[in-house]
């Protein structure tokens, strides 16, 4: 082959390697997102995190408030079942691992104690008798469902009762939150009972969960709106700098991306 042969077959490689990726993202189930919130941590077994809100406009992602600090599962993250193509090469979320799972996840209702709550996204005002269904290959396995309707046989084993409060000597951990979508097949030991919570503080790890601040639960349930299709974004730094092009995430500040 000549250099020129080379050089032109080169160049087409490139051309078509660049046109997939462009066609994969743009094939992406989020890719009518214009909402989402991305949550780096420093590596696959790191239990916090950093927490970023960003808007599409047009073609590119704005950054919408400044980052805050989140905590996530206990022994770290492990990849989800969410909205992406399966990933290779690092932990697996399992049922009862202790991890939060990686990906990019549809955000679903919002939950808390009080009536109401000052979102735009379906809210659930909780009861003493709902319950996230936990047990693996029970017919409600990753679903918030209420004892009353469902009856008491169908969460029988569960140790997610939603009112903390009451079932958990006064939790406020559910006192506001929302649903991460992951698992929404509920594949059986896939995980469940994903949510973004509040935080006892900087330190308290979670079993799964993504948990902050109340004030900063509070501006995201108001920023979040449904008809923008929003989207929850957990990966550790190396694995978003390496999908961040062809998923087309937001770029990250640059202290965040040296997290």
């Amino acid at each position: 082959m000549t250099v020129c042969c080379r050089a032109f077959a080169l160049l087409m490689l490139a051309f078509t390697s660049a046109a997939a990726a462009h066609a994969g993202a743009a094939d992406a189930p989020w890719r009518n997102a214009r909402q989402m919130v991305v949550v780096t941590t420093a590596g696959w077994n790191a239990n916090h995190g950093t927490l970023r809100t960003f808007a599409r406009d047009g073609d590119g992602w704005r950054e919408v408030h400044a980052a805050v600090p989140v905590t996530i599962g206990k022994n770290g993250a492990g990849w989800g079942l969410g909205l992406n193509a399966p990933q290779t090469g690092a932990p697996v979320k399992r049922e009862g691992d202790n991890r939060s799972p990686a990906g990019v996840f549809r955000i679903g209702e919002a939950f808390g104690y009080a009536a109401h709550a000052a979102t735009a996204l379906p809210y659930r005002a909780l009861t003493a008798t709902d319950y996230c269904m936990d047990v693996s290959g029970a017919a409600q396995y990753n679903r918030i469902v209420d004892a009353n309707v469902v009856g008491a046989n169908a969460v029988k084993g569960s140790s997610e009762p939603m009112r903390r409060d009451l079932h958990a000597n006064g939790d406020l951990h559910y006192r506001l939150g929302f649903v991460i979508e992951h698992n929404a097949q509920a594949a059986p030991q896939g995980g469940s009972c994903i949510f973004a919570h509040l935080w006892k503080s900087p330190t308290d790890a979670t079993t799964g969960c993504t948990a902050m601040t109340p004030a900063v639960m509070e501006s995201l349930l108001a920023w979040l709106k449904p008809q923008q299709h929003p989207v929850f974004v957990l990966l550790p730094q190396a694995e978003y700098q390496r999908l961040r092009a062809d998923w087309q995430l937001p770029a990250l500040a640059a202290a965040d991306a040296a997290q």
